[in-house]
């Protein structure tokens, strides 16, 4: 059965799938999964640099082509497929593995090569007879000391531009690893991020001792408001929402969307009454912010913000914690909404709340 956060992404989500069939329709575009995906993007509004150069077609003349719908997909959207860019660096990294495996092979036979010309030149001057044979020994051992110094000094330049080429391609990496763990709609770590880091702050707290706390919040009326001011100003309020928490955190705190509009902070070594603090500047943030809708210039006033604030103790696990934030937030819900509430350590909740 599906959630109430999995139905309200249905219903936000099946409203972009809609009006991208629309407009494969309307410009007579063939519904292959790229062309949906391109129009699906456009419906989300999320990617305003695809939405411009689409736009500025459609208003000289009125459609677009399927060869332009192309070019706008392999410039916007082909560039951070994932999966698609994983494949492309790690096949580049693995040829320039090979390449440097190569390059050392070739080392290794220059090297054996020239043992074995020393080799032979000793034993041609243990025999030599005159000064002239002996010339001739010294001047091929130059030659082919002279053709060996060539040859490193080319090993080592294409050594150096692999290294360079490798250590890019390891940043190209480790961008691409940054972007699976981002929510493409606010920009925030997304769950898995969440899940990654909160095993890994658990882990460290049960190792050092130090601890860390947890916010959960949920923005007051989601529902009501996005079938209200329909899924795109439901977007806005997200993205707004988001902005407010990378404004109000700092340092090595961990700001996620955790699904549909509840949002989660992660704040290491920070003691209850501190994190509370954190979480008034974002509910206040929120709070003091009036939202106007994009399409029209209504203005649809203030959102507001639930927090439920969470403290690490010794025998926590990630899912425990995860709880009893839960149950500060939904305290909040019921208690009012646009307020904090934590827990005290004696498992006593304590409301912050404005007037």
């Amino acid at each position: 059965m599906a959630t109430m956060s999995e139905r309200d992404d249905f219903k936000r989500t099946i409203v972009y799938g809609e009006n991208a069939v629309g407009h494969l329709r309307k410009n007579e575009i063939p519904a292959y999964p790229r062309n949906y995906e391109l129009w699906y993007t456009y419906a989300a509004g999320f990617n305003h640099a695809l939405n411009k150069s689409i736009n500025d077609i459609i208003r000289q003349r009125g459609k677009i082509t399927s060869l332009e719908v192309g070019r706008i997909y392999d410039q916007f959207i082909a560039p951070t497929r994932i999966g698609e860019r994983i494949d492309e660096v790690g096949g580049r990294l693995s040829e320039e593995i090979k390449g440097v495996a190569g390059m050392l092979a070739t080392q290794m036979e220059s090297t054996s090569s020239y043992s074995s010309s020393l080799g032979e030149a000793r034993t041609a001057l243990a025999g030599a007879k005159d000064t002239g044979a002996v010339e001739t020994i010294v001047q091929g051992l130059i030659d082919v000391t002279h053709q060996t110094e060539r040859t490193n000094r080319e090993l080592e330049n294409q050594l150096t531009e692999s290294r360079r080429q490798i250590a890019e391609l390891q940043e190209s990496l480790e961008a691409i690893r940054y972007e699976s763990l981002v929510d493409d709609l606010t920009t925030l770590a997304n769950r898995k991020h969440f899940e990654q880091s909160l095993d890994r702050l658990q882990a460290e707290a049960d190792q050092s001792g130090a601890s860390f706390c947890l916010l959960f919040t949920d923005i007051d009326h989601f529902k009501k408001f996005n079938d209200t001011f329909g899924h795109q100003t439901g977007d806005q309020v997200l993205r707004l929402v988001a902005l407010a928490l990378k404004q109000n955190i700092k340092g090595q705190d961990i700001a996620c969307r955790f699904g549909g509009e509840e949002f989660a902070v992660l704040l290491p070594r920070t003691d209850l009454a501190q994190a509370v603090v954190v979480a008034e500047h974002i509910r206040e943030a929120v709070f003091s912010k009036e939202l106007v809708k994009r399409s029209t210039g209504e203005n649809l006033g203030r959102i507001t913000i639930s927090i439920g604030v969470a403290q690490w103790k010794r025998g926590d696990n990630a899912q425990s914690i995860v709880e009893r934030a839960d149950v500060c937030l939904y305290a909040a819900k019921r208690g009012g909404r646009n307020m904090v509430l934590s827990e005290k350590d004696d498992g006593v909740f304590t409301g912050h709340k404005v007037a």
